[in-house]
């Protein structure tokens, strides 16, 4: 069994499948756990420490039983407790949507023609928002005043649903521009990079050589791949979300 398959089958026992919970059950984000997934790799001491009745020889071989046997010759180790699980879920849910609540409360939209604030660009002038080109004037933005971010450059609307559960379609989030001539990224950090095929919204991991980054989603459907630094043109930090209820 090779170690993706471990990590699978690890995720399917403590934790029914559930690859969030699992991160969060190891002390790791779900990023990190799509990041051993695609590179075939994992870290086996936290995995031991976190994991109860876990059987070392598999967890170094990958062959035998994954979890150690009671006298009877039978699979001792617990799952974790559904109701247990549900309600720390529902928990960072309901605290999740009262921080949203509390931050929009303290939103205040700008009159129209305003250049006060920080404003809102649409995806179509994402460019000239990178690079401060004065033709982004020509739109339309709407300006908010968002005491909470005040080092951000401007606001964008995400679009999809690859970064759910953190970023919904419809949030706004607060973006930092990053200079391209000195490039450091925050490992595990969600920025705007935008590229070839457009800005994106994404998680950044290490890649394969310093000449790549690892692009990871938050929705666990979408895998993670690696992008050439070459193919960025403008990068900005995500500093905060906004979600208007």
């Amino acid at each position: 069994m090779d170690k993706k398959a471990m990590v699978n089958a690890l995720i399917g026992h403590f934790t029914d499948g559930n690859k969030a919970q699992f991160a969060k059950m190891l002390g790791v984000s779900p990023q990190t756990i799509s990041a051993w997934l695609a590179r075939n790799t994992f870290d086996s001491e936290l995995i031991y420490t976190k994991c109860r009745y876990l059987n070392a020889d598999w967890l170094l071989t990958g062959e035998g039983n994954m979890l150690k046997t009671s006298t009877s010759g039978t699979d001792e180790a617990p799952c974790p407790d559904e109701k247990e699980r549900k309600t720390e879920k529902n928990g960072e849910k309901q605290r999740r949507s009262e921080k949203n609540r509390e931050c929009s409360s303290r939103i205040h939209k700008l009159p129209e023609g305003s250049i006060e604030g920080i404003p809102l660009i649409p995806t179509s002038a994402m460019a000239g928002a990178f690079t401060s080109d004065v033709s982004i004037m020509e739109y339309e933005c709407e300006h908010y005043i968002i005491p909470d971010f005040k080092g951000a450059d401007f606001l964008i609307r995400v679009k999809g649903d690859s970064m759910q559960p953190t970023y919904y379609s419809g949030d706004l989030v607060a973006c930092q521009k990053i200079p391209m001539n000195d490039i450091f990224f925050q490992w595990n950090k969600t920025y705007v990079l935008d590229t070839n095929q457009g800005a994106i919204i994404k998680r950044v991991l290490p890649g394969k050589d310093d000449d790549h980054i690892c692009i990871v989603s938050d929705n666990e459907n979408y895998p993670p791949f690696e992008l050439e630094k070459s193919y960025l043109h403008a990068i900005a930090l995500v500093r905060g979300i906004i979600r208007l209820e």
